[in-house]
């Protein structure tokens, strides 16, 4: 988990809580044609033994408390990505790429050595972003969405490289960070907020 720093950039990430749960529904709305439900939340966050769900939080007054989270299933040797999403006005700042190293950093950790996911077949921005992570297309789930039985890929990445998978990780938070100043005025005005210091 990182810390978090200072007011230059006010974010961190750490794991997903209950209480996070209004903020993910913000987000899931706005993300997904059929977004999870807070009960749903509620259970993987209680029970789910094999759960895994990490978020970039900001500590930023009037900003969003998460912008983004992902959740990985760890069934060793297997992680499978069962969720990744990011605030509307965050995207571009590649906290998808960060939060997702986060989750496949530490699925490593914990023994995993293979990650899969499903993802829609319309949806290019997060296949661009897991084949950047070196994910390739192995199979198809026909009519895999039930809101509109669009297909899904099927997307592995094998075998997980711990040591790749850290230097991405610095390379993404180096990376928002640098996005962040750049688009910092953008999105305090967005929300209203004037800059501090």
């Amino acid at each position: 988990m990182n810390a978090p720093g200072n007011d230059d950039f006010p974010f961190f990430t750490g794991p997903l809580r209950e209480e996070d749960i209004p903020a993910i529904m913000a987000i899931e709305e706005q993300s997904f044609s059929l977004p999870w439900t807070p009960g749903i939340y509620r259970y993987e966050l209680r029970h789910n033994a094999h759960g895994l769900y990490r978020a970039i939080r900001c500590r930023y007054p009037g900003l969003p408390p998460v912008v983004a989270y992902a959740g990985v299933w760890l069934y060793l040797p297997e992680a499978h990505i069962s969720t990744i999403a990011v605030h509307p006005a965050f995207r571009g700042l590649h906290f998808g790429a960060w939060i997702l190293a986060t989750v496949l950093v530490e699925a490593t950790l914990q023994g995993a050595e293979e990650a899969t996911l499903e993802v829609r077949v319309s949806n290019t921005p997060a296949q661009r972003l897991y084949l950047s992570f070196g994910f390739r297309v192995v199979g198809r789930r026909y009519g895999y969405y039930s809101d509109n039985r669009e297909d899904a890929y099927i997307m592995t990445l094998q075998p997980l490289d711990l040591a790749y998978l850290q230097k991405r990780l610095q390379q993404e938070k180096a990376i928002a960070q640098k996005r962040w100043q750049q688009r910092k005025g953008d999105i305090l005005t967005r929300f209203r907020l004037e800059e501090r210091g």
